[in-house]
């Protein structure tokens, strides 16, 4: 799996740098298909925005933006929403065959 971690109109500091390559790495746990995480730090007046795409198998793509004054605390709302994206594409590929049924109460048999 591919890290890249680049930054607009902004420096990247190497303590930010290895922050968001460990919390990207994390996402594995959540779907094993992941080929590629691009991070992208875009420094506004005011604010730090942080995207973060996802590239998985069979063209899946999974994008997380998070608009926050910090930028750790960027990264780890876009690692939150990722979690859920990533959680819920893999409960529905899993379930693709045999969706969830509806639970129907028992009627008792008629002797």
């Amino acid at each position: 799996m591919v890290v890249t971690v680049s930054a607009r109109h902004m420096d990247i500091t190497g303590p930010l740098k290895a922050y968001a390559e460990d919390k990207a790495n994390k996402l594995t746990k959540y779907y094993d298909r992941i080929q590629e995480i691009e991070v992208i730090l875009d420094a506004g007046k005011d604010t730090i925005r942080v995207e973060m795409i996802v590239n998985a198998e069979h063209n899946d793509t999974f994008i997380a933006h998070h608009d926050q004054g910090d930028a750790y605390a960027g990264i780890d709302g876009c690692v939150q929403k990722l979690e859920r994206q990533l959680t819920e594409h893999k409960k529905m590929y899993r379930n693709r065959k045999h969706p969830m049924e509806q639970k129907l109460p028992r009627t008792p048999k008629s002797e």
